[in-house]
């Protein structure tokens, strides 16, 4: 089923400024709230399509994407990853804010309900950094990674906090010219957790939280950039009072290819022949990410030439297919000529086949440098 466009979801029209936008979909998120929509799953639907909307046109730099190209620039990504299994509770804990709640989010705008405006901790954000050589970066690799992260120890139990009873809130009444006034703040004893820690096993923080040692793996798509940071969801520290767990950031650091160099979806290869090779054709292996190749050096090649493997460089990180290899050949001018050599060239010397005579598919530096980019 094909996703529907992401501003008719929220019913705005494509130049809609950022506050005409966010007043759009807390709109929407408030028709469609599970607090207000209890057990129905169409409701539920709508409110995560309404959040997966925000999350991309709340972003500039994928509402210019999006903008661009459709859902297909969103590389899979759409709604920062959430996909079609979008989870509720990072949808609370990443727009709380739409709704002025301080940690509280949607819970506290509607003053409780289902969730009794109890605050969700979120655990802290894991950094790694992974290296990739080209052929993985060709082909898109799964990488099994040791983490030491946070988790909450077994054994660990909670008491409800006297103080709120467990809402994570307080509500104080004041009496006004206009009446009494009810108003709600965070507990001061549980900090809006709604609870306290009664045991933890010992060599535990005060959280009930320890270090452990996780395998995660992560699966790198074919075409990322040095310098690309992934987000593995769920996957850092987790956090206390069973809230949510933090993300593991993945830093990509790309190495150099010994003979190939990179630029965006294209590879050059530096190739050096000999003037014999370059005046009477040859043939030559050329190495690519997937292995050698051997190609054709036609005879009469000028220094300079540039031969296009179309097909043969690096796929987009977004799908939009994928780069060439560009030879660049560099014809070898001999040196330390013994007597014999010197002879031989002083002779070719008269010759008019050696005399320049570029022609109109000899092309200039810059014409090839532009060519290149075409």
């Amino acid at each position: 089923m094909s996703k529907r466009d992401y501003y008719e979801v929220l019913g705005v029209s494509k130049g809609a400024s950022e506050s005409e936008i966010k007043k759009a979909y807390r709109k929407m998120a408030l028709k469609y709230h599970p607090d207000k929509n209890p057990d129905d799953k169409a409701a539920e639907e709508k409110f995560k399509e309404a959040a997966e909307a925000y999350e991309v046109l709340s972003t500039p730099e994928k509402k210019q994407r999006y903008d661009q190209f459709g859902h297909a620039g969103m590389g899979g990504a759409a709604g920062g990853g959430f996909g079609g299994g979008m989870n509720m509770e990072d949808i609370f804990s990443q727009f709380g804010d739409i709704f002025g709640g301080g940690g509280g989010g949607f819970e506290s705008f509607f003053g409780g309900g289902g969730r009794s405006g109890r605050r969700r901790v979120k655990g802290s954000n894991l950094r790694i950094r992974i290296k990739l050589n080209l052929e993985e970066v060709a082909n898109g690799v799964d990488k099994k990674i040791k983490v030491q992260k946070l988790v909450q120890a077994d054994g660990v139990t909670y008491n409800t906090c006297g103080t709120c009873h467990g809402s994570g809130q307080v509500t104080r009444v004041a009496n006004t010219i206009l009446g009494q006034m009810q108003t709600a703040s965070t507990c001061p004893s549980c900090h809006g957790q709604g609870k306290s820690i009664d045991k933890r096993p010992k060599g535990t923080d005060a959280n009930g939280m320890l270090k452990q040692e996780e395998v995660v793996s992560i699966n790198i798509p074919a075409g990322v950039e040095d310098g690309m940071q992934l987000k593995v969801a769920g996957k850092g520290n987790a956090a206390p009072f069973d809230g949510i767990p933090g993300d593991l950031l993945v830093l990509i650091e790309v190495e150099e290819h010994k003979s190939l160099k990179r630029e965006g979806q294209n590879l050059h290869y530096d190739c050096y022949i000999n003037m014999a090779d370059a005046a009477l054709g040859s043939s030559v292996e050329i190495p690519t990410v997937s292995g050698k190749v051997k190609v054709k050096i036609e005879e009469g090649t000028q220094s300079g030439k540039i031969l296009r493997l179309r097909g043969k460089g690096l796929p987009s990180v977004n799908g939009y297919g994928t780069g060439d290899l560009l030879i660049h050949i560099n014809v070898w001018t001999p040196q330390n000529l013994s007597k014999e050599e010197k002879s031989f060239f002083e002779k070719c010397r008269e010759s008019k086949s050696f005399n320049p005579n570029p022609t109109q598919e000899d092309k200039s530096f810059f014409d090839r440098v532009k060519e290149m980019f075409n």
